[in-house]
């Protein structure tokens, strides 16, 4: 007989598989976001966990389905509840929006894409963390007469190619993309350190089987002109050195990714 499932996504990220993906997810954003400037970043959802911690935007807020506690809202300079197909913020007055499993757990994956469109400004940053339904943990929740194995409210169906086009079409351009967590699905950390040289072995032979993806995408709006500040004129030689790699890694991503 099936024991129930964890109901909330949150909760089960507090197993072992759970602590494995998100300390994944948080290196691999923590490096996107560290250098993202702007005045306001919006995180959605996983209220335990902070995705935006590394950047250095003054305004932080949180919006999601769950009420923080009093230690989760020291982090925060506000917060909001809210569904994720209904964001309340203005058109074009977010310059980062993190979505951390917001579309598994949301009922129009879509739509939340084109709301995200439509609160980031142009030249805005989207970071979305998402599970992977090509991979072996994406195979494993689908087995129907096994232990259910993500929570009961999440749905990772949408691939990195559904993810890919549905971005293009609201004019966003994915900059950088990470497939990672390449371990089978094993509940306990005893069996998932024992399998941790998969994670060199994965990314060279099977990248887009990784368990988890994380992407990066700008908004775009056709005929836009930026003109930046000063202190970012300054920055582009650093900059022209980091674009190798960066192209190295979007390269990689979108020929991985059909």
């Amino acid at each position: 007989m099936l024991s129930d499932p964890i109901v909330e996504l949150h909760q089960w990220f507090e197993s072992d598989a759970g602590r494995y993906v998100q300390h994944w997810e948080q290196q691999r954003i923590d490096s996107l976001l560290s250098d993202v400037f702007g005045y306001r970043a919006v995180q959605y959802g996983l209220a335990p966990f902070n995705a935006l911690s590394a950047n250095r935007m003054s305004f932080k807020a949180y919006a999601g389905p769950q009420k923080l506690n009093a230690e989760q809202s020291a982090g925060w300079s506000a917060s909001v509840l809210c569904l994720p197909e209904q964001l309340p913020f203005d058109t074009d007055s977010v310059d980062l929006l993190v979505l951390p499993h917001t579309l598994e757990i949301a009922q129009d994956p879509h739509l939340v894409l084109r709301e995200a469109q439509r609160v980031l400004m142009p030249e805005g940053r989207l970071v979305i963390a998402g599970f992977n339904p090509w991979s072996l943990w994406g195979a494993r929740s689908r087995l129907p007469w096994v232990q259910p194995w993500f929570s009961a409210d999440c749905q990772p169906d949408v691939s990195p190619a559904r993810l890919k086009d549905w971005l293009k079409l609201l004019s966003f351009e994915i900059d950088r993309g990470h497939f990672g967590c390449y371990s089978p699905p094993f509940r306990t950390v005893k069996w998932l350190d024992r399998f941790a040289f998969m994670e060199s072995a994965g990314d060279r032979w099977w990248p887009i089987f990784g368990a988890t993806y994380v992407v990066s995408a700008v908004k775009r709006v056709a005929g836009m002109r930026l003109i930046t500040p000063v202190w970012k004129r300054k920055s582009r030689r650093r900059s022209a050195r980091q674009a190798a790699t960066v192209a190295t890694q979007l390269s990689k991503f979108n020929a991985l990714v059909p």
